[in-house]
């Protein structure tokens, strides 16, 4: 009896255990640290292997990391490539498969490495004075190219006078002449010019081949090692002729540089066909519009005999990849809100070769990813959906089964009971046009129930959100409300003509298109009128503090790293000299009635509803001046508000997991306070 006792006992305890172990629980915000994904895959020649960027969350540095990992492309013998803890990023196969170059961090920067996958050995080849970029191999795989910065001297009006020894005086001005001398992110930028430069595979000094006060990047090696092909602005007024570009060849010799393109506009991407006689890029003539889709160009590589590839597809491309035979060429773009890998014959004929590209940009929903492909045909690519996100994915063109050889997220997300993630369209009431938007739904989500409505606003506003994992909209769904993020007018993956709808207009129809979604969202059923909540950065925060100056619909609002005024924004701004003409006409004191007529804080005298507003306190690109703009307005109306300043963050908020996570905890817990 006590035998049968224990024997159903311990049988009760199993199934209990079993049960448990299968419980699924929400994802929650301390999950940001677990999560892992795939970037910059790189197949070998052959096909037999892919080398990646592993990247990660850092809990006690609170820092992304990156790692490169090796993977046979049949999934097998997934192993670290190094045994070093440090950043690890630009993996590079060598022409016959035996090496890897990549670039990796020291005490002092960065330096370029060499792994020998027969031995497994690892040698630093480089001892640099600044971070190399932009890495490639000759056809020989002889000799290696990168770019890197050559300090230049600081400008100085006046000397200082000698100071007595030991004495603590202040530090001596820093004098500005350039007019970008400064990015988001990256804070003052270090007088100098990126330049070219060659070394042996085998190690040993680094050959500066370009020079001159221009800047030269992403270099692509002739097919018999004697020109390296760029892209770049070499016009004597580069630095207010800033859209434009050109293609260049540089002889390795002597430095010679010859210009492949003229045009006004942007050529770059430059792609050399397998013989080594043309040359594809990208690039459009400047219409001086909003948005515009750019085109595949062939020349020789002389640069003559230029054409374009007309194709149907009125989507722009990115990263052109010839094909091993030089009949065709691999592109990705964007279509719908899905990041997709295409093919296009010479003649135009375009052909679908997967989709769902992404997953490595972690945090809102948007595009990215990246894909390589070996002399078989065969891609590896990174692969994301709205449950994951980035793995690593094989495919082969004309197969539309994809082999996914990772799953970097198993052990968290399939315990995780993730918000349901459906597409809507609808149509805009003010022309007609089709919206596309997204729906998530929280866990655990209850029919018979009405949940909260949050929109969620992307920024650009020439940008896209789409089918992809998104550790933010999970997080608000995870909180108990329905998401909606929408793709209005001026989002790109839906044609030039709709992108560029916001054309001297924005914010303008686009508030319409996004009202129109909600009114949409109001049919299903799953909220009400008087539960309404709103949020949204960058372009979204504009967008988000356009919205509570046009109507009082929503509870409350958080409005982040906003443009509350497009004259102080476009001159105080790192990108100051980019909107005139392309966004309204005219520079702010040549027209300040358009920059003031579509500039939130016109609206501010209408705001009734509460709202926080958030920024970072070293942000560049949205400066604070403008959240305080619209906090201190709100204060002095007495409408509830609140100023949320996140330390040392640049624009990107989200870029420190735990600065990602407080950002969400904030907009919660002050919609929470009206829910």
């Amino acid at each position: 009896m006590q035998t049968r006792f224990f024997f159903c006992f311990l049988l009760l305890c199993t199934v209990s255990i079993s049960s448990l172990s299968q419980v699924k629980t929400a994802f929650s915000r301390m999950d940001v640290f677990e999560l892992e994904w795939a970037s910059n895959p790189q197949i070998s020649p052959d096909g037999g292997k892919v080398v990646y960027e592993r990247k990660g969350m850092d809990i006690m540095k609170d820092r992304r990391q990156s790692r490169l990992w090796l993977i046979n492309s049949d999934g097998s013998e997934h192993e670290k490539l190094t045994s070093s803890d440090v950043n690890e990023s630009s993996p590079k196969w060598s022409p016959d498969g035996t090496r890897i170059a990549f670039i990796s961090s020291t005490d002092h920067g960065a330096e370029i490495y060499m792994y020998w996958l027969e031995s497994g050995k690892i040698a630093r080849l480089t001892q640099l004075d600044r971070s190399p970029r932009s890495l490639a191999w000759s056809h020989d795989g002889t000799h290696l190219t990168f770019s890197k910065l050559v300090p230049a001297s600081e400008p100085s009006l006046a000397a200082a006078p000698a100071k007595p020894k030991g004495a603590k005086w202040a530090d001596h001005p820093k004098v500005i002449t350039r007019i970008k001398h400064e990015a988001d992110g990256a804070g003052y930028l270090e007088p100098g010019f990126s330049h070219l430069f060659v070394i042996p595979a085998e190690g040993g000094t680094a050959r500066q081949i370009t020079s001159g006060d221009f800047n030269h990047g992403n270099p692509n090696w002739s097919k018999d090692g004697k020109y390296l092909v760029f892209s770049s602005n070499l016009n004597e007024d580069w630095e207010y002729d800033y859209r434009n570009s050109e293609i260049y060849s540089v002889a390795i010799k002597d430095g010679n540089i010859t210009a492949l393109t003229n045009r006004n506009g942007p050529d770059n991407g430059p792609a050399i066909s397998p013989n080594g006689k043309q040359i594809a890029y990208l690039g459009y003539d400047d219409k001086i519009q909003t948005y515009q889709v750019n085109q595949i160009h062939l020349m020789n590589f002389d640069g003559s005999n230029k054409k374009a590839i007309v194709t149907n597809l009125d989507r722009s491309v990115s990263t052109l990849v010839w094909d091993s035979e030089g009949k065709g060429l691999y592109f990705q773009y964007t279509d719908k809100g899905n990041t997709k890998i295409g093919y296009t014959d010479l003649s135009g004929k375009v052909s679908l070769v997967a989709n769902n590209l992404g997953g490595t940009t972690i945090g809102r929903p948007y595009g990215g990813g990246s894909f390589s492909i070996a002399a078989t045909g065969k891609i590896a690519y990174t692969v994301c959906t709205p449950y994951h996100p980035a793995d690593i994915g094989i495919v082969q063109k004309g197969d539309k089964n994809v082999k996914l050889i990772s799953s970097l997220n198993s052990d968290l997300l399939d315990f995780r009971e993730l918000g349901k993630v459906e597409e809507i369209w609808y149509k805009s009431t003010v022309d007609g046009n089709d919206i596309q938007g997204w729906i998530v739904k929280p866990p655990f989500f209850d029919t018979s129930k009405k949940y909260p409505l949050l929109v969620e606003n992307h920024g650009g506003p020439i940008s896209n959100y789409g089918d992809r994992f998104s550790p933010e909209i999970q997080l608000y769904a995870s909180a108990g409300y329905v998401v909606f993020y929408p793709n209005p007018r001026g989002s790109t993956g839906y044609g030039e003509k709709f992108g560029n709808l916001l054309y001297h207009n924005y914010p303008g129809d686009d508030y319409q298109d996004i009202m129109d979604g909600v009114d949409e969202i109001l049919k299903k059923g799953y909220t009400s009128e008087d539960s309404l909540f709103v949020t949204g950065g960058s372009a979204g925060g504009i967008m988000t503090a356009w919205i509570i100056g046009k109507n009082n619909r929503f509870r409350s609002a958080a409005v982040i790293k906003p443009v509350m005024n497009w004259i102080s924004k476009t001159l105080t701004a790192d990108n100051h000299f980019w909107y005139a003409n392309y966004r309204y006409p005219g520079q702010p004191w040549e027209n300040m009635e358009a920059y003031w007529k579509h500039s939130p804080i016109s609206l501010v005298g209408n705001v009734e509803t509460p709202t926080m507003v958030m920024v970072g306190t070293n942000d560049l690109r949205t400066p604070l001046s403008e959240a305080k703009q619209l906090y201190h307005a709100l204060k002095i109306r007495k409408i509830e508000t609140a100023l949320v300043e996140i330390p040392g963050s640049s624009h990107n908020i989200a870029n420190r997991p735990s600065q990602l996570i407080t950002k969400i905890d904030h907009i919660l817990a002050w919609f929470d306070k009206y829910r």
